[in-house]
């Protein structure tokens, strides 16, 4: 004898479920729309949970075997290295040496760059002049000078400086000629209607314009400048971070070299926030 089969209907969900489901779906489309800005949290738990990741994805490389953990120290071996080094090994000076000379090297490439820059931006004839020379040194390595800083120059802070002003200087001044350029024509028109002369113009309409953008650059290649910062303090150097680096390869210390990255890491961090927060306080109307 045939069995009966009884189904029952799905019990419907409650309006509140469904107002939540509905609230979550469009929460996440319009999360992921094209160029849409986050708030402060969410950016903020979305970075945490990045380095959460990283973090526990290092922590177990070094210590699951998978690789050796004296080649891969782990984050807390690292983090205890750094530690001991501001401690009983005068770290400090060194980290004092390098930020001296990334700031004096970063200060004499924008007073070059940032004039020349603007200058081949806002008239066509110094463009043409500069940048038959400007565009192909950007393509040359800043390393391959260094024998040439070391017969020049010696074995001081004047061959890692010219090293690093090297690295960054030909890079800023085209940037900050593409700055110049991409200021509205119209600005420049209507000053030149109302009577401004070429020097008030430069002055007044184009660096103004252009200052957002000349700052925006500058934090970008200041990154830049410090990648450069160990490959100037390898070469017959004494102190920084860079020197600190290589002592430590000569004694198979990888948790003091790996040290000496991550310290670079937060110093070039904090240098960006730090314009990023100039950037803000200068230029509220475009925040």
């Amino acid at each position: 004898m045939a069995r009966a089969i009884y189904i029952t209907p799905i019990q419907e969900r409650s309006p509140a479920a469904i107002a939540v489901r509905e609230r979550i779906v469009k929460g996440c489309q319009s999360v992921f729309e094209f160029q849409h800005r986050l708030g402060f949290l969410t950016r903020f738990v979305l970075g945490a949970c990045a380095w959460t990741c990283f973090f526990t994805g290092w922590h177990f490389l070094s210590t699951s075997g998978l690789a050796d953990s004296t080649l891969l120290p782990g984050p807390l071996q690292v983090s205890k290295s750094l530690g001991n080094l501001f401690g009983e090994r005068d770290f400090g000076t060194d980290v004092l040496q390098s930020l001296k000379r990334i700031f004096l090297s970063y200060t004499i490439a924008l007073g070059i760059s940032l004039p020349l820059g603007m200058f081949m931006g806002a008239f066509s004839p110094v463009a043409s002049f500069f940048n038959s020379i400007v565009s192909p040194l950007r393509y040359l390595p800043a390393p391959s000078f260094v024998p040439l800083l070391l017969m020049w120059l010696g074995t001081g802070d004047s061959q890692k400086i010219a090293l690093l002003v090297i690295g960054v200087v030909f890079f800023l001044t085209t940037l900050f000629m593409d700055n110049t350029r991409a200021v509205a024509s119209d600005l420049v028109e209507c000053s030149r209607t109302l009577g401004a002369s070429r020097s008030k113009v430069l002055w007044k309409v184009l660096l103004p314009a252009a200052l957002p953008s000349y700052m925006d650059t500058a934090r970008q290649m200041l990154g830049v400048s410090w990648t450069y910062l160990v490959i100037a303090e390898i070469v017959a150097a004494t102190d920084g971070i860079g020197a600190m680096m290589m002592r430590a390869k000569r004694f198979v210390q990888v948790d003091d070299i790996m040290a000496g990255i991550v310290m670079i890491g937060i110093l070039g961090l904090l240098s960006d926030a730090f314009i990023r927060c100039l950037h803000r306080a200068l230029f509220r109307y475009l925040h």
